[in-house]
């Protein structure tokens, strides 16, 4: 079983003081590859470092998350475009993300995290790489910035309804990244999957957040992605190495990676 986590931030201060530890029990639970999206300036250094440790395993896209966009945000959209475009020449990052539009703490800057994302998606598509969407209470914002752009993306910790599915299909042929979202009790994501088919599921755990039951309310981690497969091939009724190895597959051809 070989499981890729599309989203995980294992190089945040979560995992001080040994963050190569839980990229060790990733591998060893048979999650031997992982997408790290970047947040922001701070987190840039963190993330190659770690990443730089497993060159076999890690794979990182570049952007700016939309709750980092504030009063200096130009500016430090601005750096973010530097280190895409070195990055990106040398094969380093084959993703733009994590970016997207999240309104859910703070609406002042909704203008300005669509601004952001259009020219992060501008990007994405002048270099040829995909996109990992955030979009917290602002998927009409998002499809809005999306609509007529021909990009490839993955909307990341998808939790919506077959009617959320519908729509963002109206835009574009997009992915939906699944995490522990899918596991909890009251969850509805589980009537959504039949309506996102297997073909365009990836897994991801989001770590160090919304850690899957059974380790609910404790510190989430890329180890934890095999409870995720399980429950989406229990819901899917589906046998978990069909999961596996079709969600591996998806996540290689959208990051354009070698199997």
């Amino acid at each position: 079983m070989s499981l890729f986590d599309t989203h995980t931030h294992l190089y945040l201060p979560e995992f001080d003081p040994s963050p190569s530890a839980a990229v060790e029990r990733a591998i060893a639970a048979g999650v031997t590859r992982m997408m790290f999206p970047n947040v922001d300036l701070t987190t840039i250094e963190p993330m190659r470092d770690l990443a730089s440790q497993f060159p076999d395993n890690v794979t990182m896209a570049m952007g700016l998350h939309p709750t980092e966009i504030g009063p200096g945000w130009q500016d430090d959209l601005q750096k973010i475009h530097e280190e895409l475009l070195q990055g990106a020449a040398k094969g380093e990052y084959k993703a733009v993300g994590e970016v997207g539009i999240d309104l859910y703490w703070d609406a002042t800057y909704e203008r300005e995290q669509m601004q952001a994302f259009e020219r992060q998606v501008d990007w994405a598509i002048e270099l040829g790489l995909p996109v990992i969407i955030h979009r917290r209470e602002g998927q009409r914002q998002a499809l809005e910035v999306l609509q007529g752009k021909p990009v490839k993306a993955v909307f990341h910790s998808f939790g919506g309804t077959p009617q959320d599915v519908e729509e963002i299909r109206r835009v574009g042929d997009f992915y939906f990244g699944i995490n522990g979202i899918v596991t909890f009790k009251n969850s509805r994501l589980r009537e959504t999957l039949p309506a996102i088919g297997l073909d365009r599921l990836l897994l991801e755990t989001d770590s160090p957040y919304l850690a899957p039951v059974p380790h609910r309310g404790r510190r989430n981690e890329s180890a934890y992605l095999p409870h995720i497969a399980a429950h989406i091939a229990s819901h899917l009724s589906l046998p978990i190495d069909e999961v596996t190895e079709s969600t591996t597959a998806n996540a290689l051809t959208l990051f354009s990676l070698p199997a």
